[in-house]
């Protein structure tokens, strides 16, 4: 059993190293309450992360009715037994003082407490007004990435199918909206391509802007214990801030924040200029070889080192890396998703791997990474406004496959056009056309950019706002209604990791007070409204959550996210398994295209491609003609520079990120001791040169200013690049003394009062790493500022 010292100093524990091509090692973590033995557990209830995207395995321990901590499972493929720090000491926020328990709904202009009927009549009311006032457009949902999949899927139903708006879109969009595009514009469809398991058989592995130690703790446990076992693989590290993977890295490239693109290109002529490419892999399942060819040709090291200010020697070295490797794995993650050109970016890192045929064979893949515990059913349930099971708008077939499925007519399920992303779905709040937002388990009113703007949006009058969640968040303090939510270890359901693993979670306490599932709170809703299919039979015909797990078996029978040889009880007792799970591959399938591209042919692909600069969407006739037997597509695309860049009045370049000891907006994490222990507060970090040339010291508090508004943060001087300044996004107003955020006019502490409204053209994310920032001095430290966190855990996340 491992200390709190032990797992918060040394988040990744001891190694237990191995060799290349052989299994990884298992070894049990543990955490248990204070005073609690393992002999004083009563239950071990299967389940598996919450507050990450990596999936990893555990068992619930329960004693007289409460969580007292948990265990790695073993024999589960992901982690075999392990966890990481936000594993071992966030279920504590379960059991927190101020979780909601009663619905709250708003009485002259303030939140009191009420039952579940009036709370629900008022928001089913309102529905049912502004359908027959304004139509179905006037109401919008926003969810997140962290329910199971089986509420997604209701979700879903109930507002594309039962309200019939456009209008439905997860926090996802935020995080890894730019993984399922990146993956549509190559391989015409979304799921990620590779395994972890080809962490175990790799010669190579690059992480693309994926500060893997700190938002994947156990992915990099298993990457530690290759790199200390026998021919361990060699790495490439593209962050421009020095993070624990950086220290391990054979080459660390450190570009300019928003100059992605023209180092991946430069690393692609490389690659042609030296035949380091499998011209028959490209032949077979490739179109578009010779456009990225002539694209990247003028693209030399000389050239991006000019504009990255990154040493060519470093872009040549890194290149011969990856032209040379055997066994190929990437990652991508927030530090490319979330910058300039973010699924430009993406798609030339797939390119990399189409060109050198590193696909569908072991430690052959790609990983385009999720930030979220169950993003990946976000996406294939259709919770942020794509059909669900991956199924193309702009087919008629997929969307009349969809509607007999739900039993309805296909002019009842919105397409015409592409969903409404988040962004969008707040300007359409803002300009009045949407009067009802449902808020599901997220926290834009310290997650969204420019949150001054968000607030404004959120606190209209005429905008009616539902908010279903655990606490009295920031945005929930602006809501009408606010619905208490059970969460994991309150609930059972599925969820599905980013490699694609699905893993069973099991209810193993009872909620607070009256909280409900989410599923539970869906349900309810779509009977209120009695939602009806064309035969007049209740639309929703599910009521648990088993039941609702074999309604979406049957959406997605025969498509690339096939469930159908799942089964709750295929998943107790074991590992997880991962999809595509059928019949004829009961056992799951570990890696995609072993042979050929699967699902990009036009009559199966999810997507027809958008343009990569402007994000217009491919016709059909268009696809058909580029790619009429459905191979993968190499899309080129040239470097432009950023929108927003540094100037006399802001000469840094804000970037947001990530630390290893909180999750999201710390609603859970803030509240698990050790780790709001270990990471308090905000704080800003630039180089020793860039505070040197302002007179700033550590633990100096200072102004951090963009176009849009302003925060204070503790100094930290670290090894990031000269011009950089770096701020942790999971810092809101909730623990502050007032309890929400200071006036306007006062400088906050959440890092989105400073970052621009702006998105990638192609899928929509926001880009947190692209502001124009300038630094002042508020007051010099009184004293070094104490902190938990030492040197090996302060590089966060990209």
């Amino acid at each position: 059993m491992n200390s709190s010292a032990d797992r918060i100093e040394d988040p990744w524990g001891e190694r237990t190293p191995y060799a290349s091509g052989t299994r990884w090692p298992a070894r049990t973590d543990t955490r248990l309450a204070e005073g609690v033995t393992e002999e004083d557990v009563e239950r071990w209830v299967q389940s598996a992360s919450l507050l990450h995207s990596n999936g990893d395995a555990m068992d619930i321990a329960v004693r007289q009715g409460r969580i007292v901590g948990v265990r790695g499972r073993e024999c589960d493929r992901v982690n075999r037994g392990r966890l990481g720090p936000k594993d071992l000491y966030g279920w504590q926020a379960n059991h927190s003082p101020d979780r909601l328990t009663r619905p709250l709904v708003r009485e002259n202009g303030r939140l009191v407490q009420s039952d579940w009927d009036t709370a629900m009549d008022r928001i089913t009311s309102r529905t049912g007004a502004l359908l027959d006032e304004s139509g179905p457009g006037s109401v919008g949902f926003y969810t997140t990435g962290q329910l199971f999949l089986e509420e997604y899927y209701t979700l879903t139903v109930l507002a594309r199918a039962g309200i019939g708006t456009h209008h439905l879109d997860g926090n996802t969009r935020l995080c890894t909206a730019t993984a399922a595009e990146a993956l549509k514009e190559s391989f015409g469809c979304d799921g990620q391509p590779g395994s972890y398991e080809d962490v175990d058989h790799a010669d190579t592995i690059a992480l693309f802007g994926h500060n893997v130690a700190e938002t994947q703790t156990v992915l990099w446990m298993r990457i530690l214990d290759r790199l200390e076992g026998s021919d361990p693989p060699r790495l490439i590290c593209v962050d421009p801030r020095f993070t624990p993977v950086a220290r391990r890295a054979d080459v660390h490239l450190a570009p300019r924040p928003g100059t992605n693109v023209a180092l991946l290109n430069a690393l692609l002529h490389e690659l042609v200029r030296t035949g380091r490419i499998d011209r028959g892999h490209i032949e077979a399942h490739t179109v578009g070889f010779d456009e990225l060819a002539a694209r990247v040709e003028p693209c030399t090291p000389r050239w991006a080192a000019e504009i990255c200010d990154v040493p060519a020697a470093q872009i040549e070295r890194a290149a011969e890396i990856l032209g040379g490797a055997r066994r190929l794995l990437s990652t991508v993650l927030q530090g490319v998703y979330q910058s300039h050109q973010a699924t430009a970016a993406a798609v030339q890192v797939n390119n990399l791997h189409l060109i050198r045929g590193m696909l569908g064979r072991p430690g052959c893949g790609v990983l385009q990474m999720n930030g979220q515990p169950s993003a990946e059913n976000t996406r294939e349930c259709g919770a942020n406004g794509d059909l669900p099971g991956f199924r193309n708008w702009q087919n008629d077939h997929h969307v009349a496959e969809l509607a007999e499925v739900w039993n309805v007519e296909p002019e009842r399920i919105p397409h015409y056009g592409p969903p409404t992303h988040a962004m969008q779905i707040l300007r359409y709040a803002e300009q009045g056309s949407i009067r009802m937002l449902w808020i599901t388990g997220t926290n834009p009113a310290v997650s969204l950019p420019e949150l001054s703007r968000i607030r404004a949006i959120l606190a209209q009058e005429r905008l009616f706002v539902v908010v279903q969640d655990l606490f009295l968040t920031e945005t929930a303090q602006l809501a009408d209604v606010v619905l208490p939510a059970a969460t994991w270890g309150e609930k059972t359901g599925t969820f599905t990791n980013t490699d694609r693993t699905v893993h069973l979670s099991e209810k193993a306490v009872e909620p607070p007070g009256e909280a409900r599932s989410d599923l539970g709170i869906f349900l309810d809703f779509a009977a209120r409204m009695d939602f009806r299919d064309k035969d007049g039979a209740p639309l929703i015909g599910w009521h648990d959550p088993e039941t609702a797990f074999a309604a979406w078996q049957r959406c997605s029978a025969g498509r690339p996210c096939d469930y159908t040889g799942l089964s709750y009880d295929r998943l107790r007792g074991g590992s997880g398994v991962q999809w595509p799970c059928t019949a004829d591959t009961p056992d799951g399938t570990a890696r995609l295209y072993t042979d050929g591209i699967t699902f990009a042919h036009p009559d199966r692909c999810e997507s027809y491609g958008k343009d990569l600069v402007t994000g217009a969407t491919v016709d059909p006739v268009e696809y058909r003609s580029l790619n009429p037997d459905g191979k993968a597509v190499i899309k080129a695309v040239g470097y432009l520079p950023p929108h927003e860049d540094s100037s006399a009045e802001y000469p840094l370049q804000l970037i947001t990120g990530r630390t290893v000891y909180h999750f999201h907006t710390r609603t859970k994490t803030g509240r698990a001791p050790e780790l709001d222990a270990a990471a308090p507060d905000v704080w800003a970090e630039i180089s020793p040169a860039e505070a040197a040339r302002q007179g700033l010291s550590d633990g100096d508090l200072i102004r951090v200013d963009t176009a849009r508004g302003a925060i204070r943060a503790r100094l930290r001087t670290t090894a990031v690049r000269d011009g950089v300044v770096f701020v942790p996004f999971h810092y809101g107003y909730w623990d502050t003394p007032a309890g929400h955020r200071p006036p306007d006019d006062t400088p906050g502490r959440a890092a989105n009062e400073t970052t621009i409204t702006d998105w990638d053209p192609v899928s929509k994310q926001p880009l947190f790493k692209t502001a124009a920032a300038r630094v002042t001095l508020v007051a010099r430290r009184a004293a070094h500022p104490g902190t938990a966190e030492t040197d090996a855990t302060t590089g966060s996340g990209t």
